[in-house]
């Protein structure tokens, strides 16, 4: 329940912060430059609280959680989230935004889940 309390939230407000900061008359050029500011802003920020929390929670050095996990999940990150940020945005109402990436989500949380309990083992990284 814990990641639904923070992460709803702070979604949320990322998205209306967005919505109402990055305006462009070209609208193309608008989702493009909101894409490029979730995926280098939030993402980011949200893969670095997510796997140096869990780190924490198995009692492990968030350090190396992150030297060992965090390039790969970052690289698998930008390969499925900018494509579905960008329709994201294009497409969906702002208030249904949050919603579209908690369904995409389910999937996602099963790859990091996987990738935090391997610990960035070699197989993985392929």
């Amino acid at each position: 329940m814990l990641p639904i309390a923070i992460f709803g939230p702070a979604a949320t407000t990322w998205f209306k912060f967005l919505q109402n900061k990055i305006v462009l008359k070209n609208k193309n050029l608008e989702i493009v430059a909101r894409v490029a500011a979730d995926q280098t802003i939030f993402a980011s920020t949200n893969l670095f609280v997510f796997l140096s929390s869990m780190a924490i929670m198995e009692g492990s050095s968030p350090k190396d959680k992150l030297e060992s996990t965090y390039a790969t999940a970052l690289q698998k990150n930008w390969m499925v989230w900018p494509f579905v940020q960008a329709i994201n945005f294009k497409l969906v109402p702002l208030h249904h935004r949050v919603l579209v990436v908690n369904v995409i989500s389910l999937g996602w949380n099963c790859y990091l889940s996987f990738l935090n309990s391997q610990g960035g083992k070699k197989e993985v990284a392929a």
